[in-house]
């Protein structure tokens, strides 16, 4: 071989190294740096439950909606059974409504994680008394303090006191009683037009009977959780809804 070969072989080799070093990234034997990592986002909690709002034109106390919507509201006192309160929330979820609780504080005391369930599956939360105890009886004193532990406990639990106030064992309230919700920061007492009956317990076809005689649009049906012949009519009740169109939403769709 000539000095011009040899010239060509080198220059030939030279190339292939560097278009194998261009191939693995590298020169040498060294691992390439791994590139920077970026920083963890930082950790964020639930969202806080959405907080009583005044709804203007509301009376102090609502016990329906607008009549020229197909929309109703079917609200649930918040006790019993835990297994029947996911109950009712799964076969709501199913047929695809939204529902409104209003949950007693002692009962919240013993199953804490429902508040939060009961939010993440897109419906109300709401207060009804620490105790369920005959509220419109009570002095001041002990009436507020109902209203005001029952709020403690959904604050602490979901960031808010909820967005409603029902009073205990009674479909009405007092003066007095609206005047303490207001000031223990709920604008509105929400109340019912259509009474279930269902903690009478009168078998699920009675349920649905009771209910579906009476409501009409707008309508805030109550229920409870706590009674498996509520579980039972469920499934009957809401498919009677979807055949008359009415849709079952939370209070506060139902409001605004």
């Amino acid at each position: 071989m000539n000095s011009i070969d040899r010239r060509s072989a080198l220059r030939a080799g030279v190339g292939a190294a560097a278009a194998g070093a261009l191939a693995t990234g590298c020169t040498d034997d060294r691992p390439a740096p791994a590139p920077p990592t970026a920083p963890a986002p930082p950790s964020r909690g639930p969202r806080p439950a959405p907080a009583p709002r005044r709804y203007p034109g509301q009376p102090a106390e609502i016990t329906h909606g607008p009549r020229d919507r197909d929309r109703v509201a079917l609200t649930f006192h918040g006790q019993g059974d835990p297994a029947i309160a996911e109950a009712v929330l799964a076969e709501a979820e199913r047929a695809g409504a939204r529902i409104t609780v209003l949950v007693v504080g002692d009962w919240l005391d013993q199953h804490p994680g429902l508040a939060r369930r009961i939010l993440d599956g897109g419906h109300d939360l709401g207060n009804h008394t620490q105790r369920h105890l005959g509220i419109s009886s009570m002095s001041q004193t002990d009436a507020y303090a109902e209203i005001t532990d029952c709020a403690e406990r959904l604050r602490r639990l979901t960031g808010s006191i909820g967005s409603w106030f029902r009073p205990s064992r009674t479909q009405y309230a007092t003066p007095l009683v609206a005047e303490l919700a207001q000031r223990a920061g709920y604008p509105h007492v929400l109340s019912y037009d259509v009474d279930s009956l269902d903690f009478t317990s009168p078998g699920a076809a009675a349920v649905a009977g009771n209910v579906s005689r009476q409501i009409q649009r707008g309508s805030v049906v109550s229920l409870h959780f706590g009674y498996a012949d509520t579980v039972a009519a469920l499934p009957g009740l809401l498919d009677d809804l979807d055949r008359r169109r009415l849709r079952a939403v939370t209070t506060t769709e139902l409001l605004t």
